[in-house]
């Protein structure tokens, strides 16, 4: 099973760099996992950028996966995981998520870098213009 991080989906979303390295969990839908945080952040992202009609379009490929909710174990979990690797509330949600389906996590957040059950591919750096 596969969980795609936040920032893994806007990448695969926005044809970036990166993105086909996230397509092979995302486009398995019968193996992907989809917190219903992750949900949340990319509709939010998405519908800042592109507007709501892009923001559902992403919903709908998403929802290929099974959707997990913020249940009490998760929740304990992430709080856990949170004071144990110095998470963010929505990163130790998904990295819980995995964690307690048995799932890959594929994420390019460097908060993850190291951390067992994660695939990490580094965002390519940004060119600053001169």
């Amino acid at each position: 099973m596969n969980v795609v991080d936040s920032s893994a989906w806007l990448e695969y979303f926005g044809e970036a760099s990166n993105a086909s390295y996230f397509a092979t969990p995302i486009e398995r839908g019968n193996q992907l996992l989809v917190p219903s945080l992750t949900l949340y952040e990319v509709f939010k992202k998405v519908f800042q950028q592109k507007g709501e009609w892009a923001a559902l379009e992403a919903m709908g490929l998403m929802k290929t996966g099974a959707i997990c909710p913020l249940d009490e174990d998760i929740a304990l979990a992430a709080a856990r995981l949170s004071v144990r690797h110095k998470l963010s509330l929505a990163d130790s949600v998904i990295y819980a998520t995995a964690l307690e389906n048995k799932a890959t996590l594929w994420t390019q957040d460097a908060h993850f870098k190291g951390l067992p059950g994660v695939n990490f591919k580094p965002k390519p750096a940004t060119r600053r213009k001169a």
